[in-house]
C-alpha cells in the first residue's frame, strides 16, 4: 500500500520514507508538516484500527488517511499495533544507555547503534527523576519522545528503557506505569561516609544502628575469605565493619525498593541496576563484595552495578585520574561481578570518557553497561553553534552567569576564570571542545531550558527546539558521529584478547 498522491492534504506533508510501516493492510508513517511531525495512518474507511487514534480523517476512493498529533494517547495506540516499539529487558549483553534531555536525539542514537552490527544492546529511553525535574518532563514524555524517534528510524530490534536514579517507591510506580523495563536504584543518601575515617571503636558503635538483619552475626562474613579470580578479600573485623557501616543501610534500601518493584511488576519482566557511584569516596573491592553478598542473601536479583571508581567521572569530559589505577580498579570490580553474578559493571557519568572505554571493555570482557546523558544535549548546542552562532553566544553568556549556582549539585572542576570570554571566541563550536566551557554548558542545562523572560515566555527553550526541529539531519549527524566515538571501543575484538 502506498500513500495516495492525489490526496491534497497528504501532498502538503513531507513523508519520512524510512518511517513507513505496511502491516496487515494498513500503513503507518511520520510526515513533516508546516506544523511539525504528524502521524499518518492509511487504511480502509471502516478499518477499526483507525478508531484507535485521535486525528483528522480524509477519505479518498477506497482509503482513509488519518493525520494525528504525536500525543501520549496516540503513542500508546501505536505501541499496541507495532509491538516492537515497546521496550524489553536486555539481560547481560553489552549495553549502552543514551539519555536525551530534549526528546529529539533518538534518530541520531539509532543511526550510531545500527553501525554496531547488533553487538551493543541499546537503551534509548533513559532519564533520571532529577533530570525530569530540571527539564520539566515526565517519565511518560521521555518514553514517548524516544518511541517517536524509533518509529521515525524504523527501529525494530529490542531496546530497553531506563528509569534512572530512582530514590523512592513512588518513583518506581510512576516509571512502571510509563512502561520502563530497567530500574536504576540510587541509595546514595543511605551511604554513611563516616566509615571512611572512623576508628574501630566508632565503627562498632555505628554498626549497632543498623537493622538487625544487617548485623555482623547475620552476614556470615566475619573472618571469611572470598576469592574472586585474581583477588583475595578477607573480611576481618575492621574491613567488614567499614563495609557494613558505609553501605549497610544502602543495601537495605535497595532490598526494599526491589521488593516493591517485583511486587508491583508482577509477571512483567523488569531488570534492576544498583548504583552507588554518586558518593564521596570510591567503592573498595571489599565493599563491592560485601554489597553483592548481602544483596544475594536478601534475594535481590540485578543485571548491573555501578561502583564509585577511583579517579573522577565528571560530567561531559574525559576521565580525570591515572589510567593504570583505573585499570586495576575496574579489573577488580569486574572480577567480583563475574564471581557473584555474573552481572555487568556500569559506567555512570560515562559520557565522553574516551580514554577508559577500551580499558573497561577488556576488563569486563563485555559485561559492561555505558550510561550517558548530557552529552546529547551538548551536541544540540554544537548544532546550534554551527547554525546560529549569535543565539549560541546568548546561551553561553547566560550559562556563565548561572554556573556558580547550578554547579552545587555536581562534582565538577570547571572554573569561570579559565573559561573563554565571549569576546575571545572566534569559532563558537570550539567551545564544546574546551574543558571548562563544556562543563559550564553541561551543568546549566536545567536553567537554560526553564528560564523565562519577563513576558512569561521561555527565553531559550522554544527557539532551541525550533532550530533542532527545523534541522533534524544536522542534529542527527552530530549525534551519530559523537556516539560512534563512544560505542566503537566496546566492540573492537582486540579489547578481549589477553
Amino acid at each position: 500500500m502506498q500513500p495516495d498522491p492525489s490526496n491534497q492534504k497528504f501532498n502538503r506533508s513531507q513523508l519520512i520514507r524510512q518511517s513507513v510501516v505496511s502491516l496487515d493492510q494498513i500503513l503507518y508513517s511520520l510526515a513533516q508538516t508546516p506544523n511539525g511531525l504528524r502521524l499518518m495512518v492509511q487504511a480502509a474507511p471502516h478499518d477499526f484500527r483507525l478508531t484507535l487514534f485521535d486525528g483528522q480523517k480524509t477519505s479518498f476512493g477506497k482509503e482513509t488517511l488519518l493525520s494525528a498529533s504525536l500525543t501520549a494517547e496516540n503513542a500508546e495506540a501505536l505501541r499496541t499495533q507495532l509491538p516492537w516499539l515497546k521496550p524489553q529487558t536486555l539481560g547481560l549483553k553489552t549495553s549502552a544507555g543514551m539519555g536525551d534531555r530534549l526528546g529529539l536525539a533518538t534518530p541520531g542514537h539509532v543511526r550510531a547503534i545500527r553501525k554496531m552490527d547488533g553487538k551493543i544492546a541499546p537503551i534509548f529511553t533513559q532519564q533520571s527523576i532529577r533530570e525530569n525535574t530540571r527539564t520539566g518532563r515526565t517519565p511518560q514524555q521521555v518514553m514517548d519522545d524516544a518511541m517517536w524517534g524509533l518509529f521515525q528510524e524504523n527501529w525494530r530490534d529490542p531496546f530497553g528503557a531506563d528509569a534512572d536514579h530512582l530514590k523512592s517507591t513512588q518513583d518506581i510506580d510512576v516509571c512502571l506505569k510509563a512502561g520502563y523495563t530497567f530500574f536504576t536504584i540510587d541509595p546514595g543518601e543511605f551511604v554513611d561516609n563516616r566509615a571512611e575515617t572512623a576508628d574501630l571503636k566508632s565503627l562498632r558503635n555505628y554498626a549497632q544502628d543498623l537493622p538487625a538483619e544487617l548485623q555482623v552475626e547475620n552476614t556470615g562474613l566475619l573472618n571469611q575469605t572470598i576469592n574472586a579470580e585474581h583477588l583475595t578479600i578477607t573480611f576481618d573485623e575492621p574491613t567488614l565493619l567499614k563495609a557494613m557501616v558505609k553501605y549497610g543501610k544502602a543495601v537495605w534500601h535497595v532490598h526494599q525498593m526491589y521488593q516493591h518493584l517485583i511486587g508491583k511488576a508482577g509477571a512483567r519482566p523488569v531488570e534492576l541496576e544498583v548504583s552507588v557511584d554518586e558518593t564521596d569516596n570510591p567503592t573498595s573491592h571489599a565493599e563491592h563484595a560485601y554489597i553483592a553478598h548481602e544483596l544475594i542473601r536478601f534475594g535481590v536479583e540485578w543485571v548491573s552495578l555501578a561502583p564509585r571508581f577511583v579517579g573522577r567521572f565528571e560530567k561531559g569530559v574525559d576521565y580525570i585520574g591515572d589510567l593504570a589505577d583505573f585499570e586495576k580498579d575496574v579489573s577488580g570490580h569486574a572480577a567480583i561481578a563475574r564471581t557473584f553474578g555474573p552481572y555487568k559493571i556500569s559506567l555512570h557519568s560515562g559520557s565522553d570518557k574516551f580514554s577508559i572505554y577500551k580499558i573497561a571493555a577488556q576488563a569486563t570482557q563485555g559485561l559492561v553497561h555505558l550510561k550517558t546523558a548530557g552529552t546529547s544535549y551538548l551536541e544540540a548546542l554544537r548544532t546550534l553553534a554551527d547554525l546560529d552562532p549569535l543565539f549560541f553566544q546568548e546561551i553561553y553568556k547566560f550559562c556563565l552567569d548561572r554556573y556558580e549556582e547550578d554547579k552545587v549539585s555536581y562534582h565538577v572542576s570547571a572554573l569561570l576564570s579559565r573559561a573563554p570570554l565571549p569576546s575571545e571566541v572566534k569559532n563558537w563550536a570550539t567551545l564544546l571542545d574546551d574543558f571548562d566551557a563544556r562543563e559550564i554548558l553541561h551543568v546549566t542545562f536545567g536553567s537554560v531550558l526553564k528560564e523565562k523572560s519577563s513576558d512569561g515566555n521561555y527565553q531559550f527553550f522554544d527557539r532551541l527546539m525550533r532550530m533542532l526541529k527545523d534541522n533534524p539531519d544536522a542534529y542527527a549527524r552530530n549525534i551519530e558521529q559523537h556516539f560512534l566515538r563512544h560505542l566503537t571501543p566496546f566492540i573492537e575484538k582486540e579489547n578481549f584478547q589477553k
